[in-house]
């Protein structure tokens, strides 16, 4: 991240539920007491490792929960309380908007807040992509969602985030990135088997902290072998 007050690099948005509705899907694999932390964890670790990645300049997260702002404003993102609160692109566009409102000229960028795997030096090369076009977006590992989306300097975000969104983002005209591999930036979290793929790929320490009760088992699909330990991933790894 750049310290040197140069107007430049990006600024990420990153949207997040109140924790007692956040990964409303990961229920079964991490139970109703236990899902609210590890919906924060991922937020953590996605935080983390954004605020550490060189091309991005800062973070804000746009969030009611009280937590959650607390323990990532600690670790250096601005807090957006979500005034509009109708949902997630209404939140998106919202925290957008009060992004440029500072700097009018940003380039704004819409990171999902459930990327426990996320490297800085992959999420460059992303951003490195996207601002070749006025517009982009990355799709999730399943190649239907989206966890990425880019608005150059001048240029709206237009976020149509949720269930399949890479069909939205494409016909609303935004440039698909496709060239970098960058796993862990496209590795989104809604389920256990989506949180075994993360482990795999090496977590973030928020997360690694938490996971190893369901790596244990209640994550795991029927018939598949138990992983080892949760590797974690230094954040600026």
């Amino acid at each position: 991240m750049r310290r040197d007050g140069a107007d430049v690099g990006w600024s990420l948005v990153v949207p997040l539920k109140p924790l007692v509705r956040a990964k409303s899907r990961l229920s079964r694999a991490a139970g109703e007491e236990f899902r609210p932390r590890l919906a924060l964890a991922f937020a953590l670790d996605t935080v983390t490792a954004a605020l550490a990645c060189e091309n991005v300049r800062d973070v804000a997260v746009v969030t009611d929960d009280r937590l959650a702002a607390e323990r990532l404003a600690a670790l250096g993102a601005r807090i957006v309380p979500d005034t509009p609160a109708r949902g997630l692109n209404a939140a998106l566009a919202h925290g957008a908007g009060v992004v440029r409102a500072r700097r009018p000229g940003a380039p704004v960028a819409a990171l999902n807040a459930d990327l426990p795997a996320l490297r800085p030096a992959e999420l460059e090369l992303v951003l490195h992509s996207a601002s070749q076009f006025p517009r982009a977006f990355l799709a999730d590992a399943a190649d239907i969602g989206t966890t990425l989306l880019t608005a150059t300097s001048g240029r709206e975000l237009e976020p149509a985030f949720g269930g399949a969104s890479r069909a939205r983002h494409l016909a609303s005209g935004a440039r698909e990135i496709t060239g970098p591999k960058a796993p862990s930036v496209r590795r989104d979290v809604d389920t256990g088997e989506d949180l075994l793929a993360a482990l795999a790929l090496g977590v973030g320490p928020h997360t690694a902290l938490q996971a190893p009760r369901l790596v244990a088992g209640a994550a795991a699909p029927e018939g598949s072998k138990r992983l080892p330990p949760p590797q974690v991933t230094a954040s600026g790894a």
